[in-house]
């Protein structure tokens, strides 16, 4: 613990440094010399060099090998704080971000000081503040956190600025250069929601002015492939869980606006649903034994003692390979698509006599609106903006799912046929128009 002389000076001297704690003054009236109460060593540079000990890493002083790392990390976490906080900004918002040319102590606050002090005389000394930015090395990169890492621990702390009407303006302009980018690209809004949009902005703040966006050459090559290889590595660890609990082929086939047949492979585990591939199955999706080929390739890719189960929908060509899977290997099993089982009970419902009326009639009414903009905006002043068409994954999926809607606004949609907007618009006249006026 800290002796009452060390409480004595950190007191009188109004530092709140967390570093007082460890170490203690030899003598009260010379504060320069300090020692450490985890390895008795005397640092010589008051509080500030005290602190380089303790964190390590500097080549003004040794590094304390018996700190506990909890107070090294304190330590080293109140070094960079007071080093973020240390910016400076005159009245036209000129960035002027003044780096500190060490960590902590009273030399900072000197230097910090003189330069806010000479801020005033023109915007010339301004300039030359920010040319005395200090070059980084090697160490900034001990000191310099993970991004994401880093934007996790400031939600538990709360950093003091130098000017807070400062940083608002700044980051107004910033928030702008960023929203006019969005926009110049033609990015979705949702980006911004992304949580790695939040790591993005720190990492690039970590830099500091001047930094030299990536080039097109970096993004489309050398940083996607970097990108590749980590996902290699991630795709590594879900392999061991397949090995250990086992895992699902699933294939998901659809067809694109060109009618070509693509199937997406995905492993599903404990663990999650992983992609493993796209085919264009144009050539498989027609016979029995080519898609049995191609889901015979997928089990040897992940591995036959893995796999417990290939999922597919139900068509005749997937029944006949599940079938072929089943034979060849006795540990697995082929399962229907749930989802298409579904949609086929649904269409064989849709094929029943009064639901096949009751669906025509609902279709009928939906396109005796939806082909006149002007009965679509009336539908909408009595529907509160919502609509009667509900798009599902599947076109029997979306008759029933629009069935639904249109009974949830059956009173809406009787107001309207009832209404004096109704009766005054030319479509009431029209034999559609009483047609659907008694559904």
């Amino acid at each position: 613990m800290a002796s009452a002389n060390e409480k004595t000076i950190s007191s009188s001297s109004g530092k709140s440094d967390p570093c007082w704690k460890y170490v203690q003054c030899i003598n009260p009236n010379n504060k320069n010399d300090l020692k450490c109460n985890f390895c008795n060593k005397v640092t010589k540079g008051e509080i500030f060099r005290a602190k380089q000990h303790i964190v390590g890493g500097f080549r003004n002083t040794t590094i304390c090998q018996r700190c506990p790392p909890p107070v090294r990390e304190e330590i080293q976490s109140f070094m960079i704080n007071k080093v973020n906080a240390s910016k400076m900004l005159e009245g036209n918002f000129l960035d002027n971000i003044i780096e500190e040319d060490a960590f902590g102590g009273d030399e900072e606050d000197a230097d910090e000081r003189t330069i806010m002090m000479s801020s005033h005389q023109g915007s010339s000394k301004i300039l030359n503040a920010k040319k005395r930015q200090r070059q980084k090395g090697p160490m900034d990169l001990y000191f310099t956190q993970n991004a994401e890492n880093s934007r996790k621990k400031e939600k538990n702390l709360k950093q003091t600025t130098i000017n807070d009407t400062c940083k608002k303006e700044l980051r107004e302009r910033a928030c702008r250069e960023i929203a006019r980018w969005l926009y110049d690209a033609a990015i979705l809004f949702n980006a911004v929601k992304y949580p790695q949009f939040q790591v993005m902005i720190d990492a690039i703040g970590q830099y500091g002015i001047g930094m030299k966006a990536p080039s097109y050459h970096e993004v489309r090559v050398s940083l996607l492939n970097k990108e590749m290889e980590d996902g290699k590595k991630i795709l590594q660890s879900y392999e061991e869980e397949w090995a250990h609990y086992g895992c699902s082929i699933m294939a998901d086939g659809w067809t694109d606006k060109r009618n070509r047949t693509l199937i997406n492979f995905l492993v599903n585990s404990p663990k999650g649903t992983v992609f493993l591939e796209s085919i264009d199955a144009s050539g498989y999706a027609k016979t029995g034994e080519k898609m049995f080929e191609l889901l015979d390739r997928m089990v040897q890719r992940v591995g036959e003692k893995n796999v417990i189960q290939v999922v597919t929908d139900s068509a005749s060509v997937n029944v006949f390979a599940g079938k072929r899977l089943e034979e060849k290997y006795k540990n697995l099993f082929w399962t229907p698509c749930a989802a298409h089982c579904l949609d086929l009970i649904l269409e064989d419902i849709g094929k029943m006599p009064n639901v096949k009326r009751t669906v025509q009639r609902g279709i009928s009414l939906n396109s005796f609106i939806y082909v006149r903009p002007g009965m679509v905006n009336m539908l909408r002043s009595f529907t509160g903006q919502r609509e009667l068409v509900r798009p599902g994954v599947t076109r029997f999926a979306t008759a029933f799912l629009t069935l639904q809607r249109i009974h949830k606004l059956k009173n809406c949609l009787r107001k309207m046929f009832t209404s004096e907007e109704w009766e005054k618009s030319k479509w009431s006249k029209e034999i559609a128009g009483k047609k659907h006026k008694l559904v």
